[in-house]
């Protein structure tokens, strides 16, 4: 496989990185990078029963899916999707164990549905009321890599624009002993098979054996590379703001990886 992609917006918020456009002169190395407080997740896509409803990841999963598709300005309604997220709802699953140990095990129906791995597509597609095909996967700390290749492939089957959505936050205390990831990060980015007008990059991708991922030099931003699965794009990020072309690779911890030459 070797096709390319165009990157037609891109939606980001985690420490720090609030925003795309915000974020261009941090991720070009114009600006330093801080890890500022981030702030609350938008939730106004949603209808007023559902934004009670939602949790922290659900909301920043949709936040960044919002900023992308308005920076494009493209109708939802027709946009394919792909939601990657390492380990889903912790927050969720952690209500769901706690009840589990107490009398009669009370666990509420609105946990239940949420514990889902596709609960955010469903909300997505509640906020937007988008009918088109849409993915939910996890592949543990490639799942922005694998979320990629599945978005790729999606867009370039269906010839459509495709949503990739990759997203995770800390988990709380116990699973957080067992699986530490140090700051919540979501991104969007808003792929098309055919070059836009106003696209940010193309993207041309070649799965490759072996490879070794490619790093931050700001060490910050590699500590958060580091730290969260959906991170693992931060250096993709920072070569599509860039306005050079650049080579980046993204690994898994299997040997297997994907080169994607980026060209402005």
């Amino acid at each position: 496989m070797n096709h390319s992609l165009s990157v037609e917006s891109v939606g980001l918020l985690a420490p720090g990185l609030i925003g795309w456009l915000a974020s261009r002169a941090i991720l070009t190395g114009e600006q330093p990078y801080l890890a500022s407080p981030m702030p609350a997740p938008s939730t106004a896509l949603l209808p007023p029963n559902e934004r009670r409803r939602v949790t922290g990841l659900v909301k920043l999963a949709l936040h960044v899916a919002q900023e992308a598709i308005t920076q494009a300005s493209a109708d939802p309604q027709t946009v394919c999707s792909v939601f990657a997220s390492s380990g889903g709802d912790s927050e969720v699953l952690d209500k769901i164990c706690t009840a589990l140990t107490l009398p009669d095990r009370p666990v509420s129906p609105t946990h239940f549905h949420q514990s889902v791995h596709n609960a955010t597509t469903g909300y997505w597609s509640i906020a937007t009321r988008c009918p088109q095909p849409s993915l939910s996967l996890s592949a543990y700390d490639s799942s922005f890599m694998s979320g990629l290749l599945e978005a790729a492939t999606l867009a370039w089957a269906e010839a459509a624009l495709v949503l990739l959505v990759a997203y995770d936050v800390p988990q709380p205390f116990p699973l957080s002993e067992q699986r530490v990831i140090i700051a919540p990060f979501g991104v969007a980015l808003l792929l098309s098979p055919e070059p836009g007008e106003q696209r940010l990059a193309t993207l041309h991708l070649t799965p490759t054996a072996a490879p070794t991922a490619t790093t931050s030099a700001d060490p910050e931003l590699e500590r958060l590379r580091i730290g969260n699965p959906a991170a693992r794009c931060l250096p993709l990020l920072q070569a599509i703001a860039r306005p050079i072309g650049q080579q980046t690779m993204l690994a898994d911890d299997g040997g297997m990886g994907l080169s994607v030459e980026v060209r402005p």
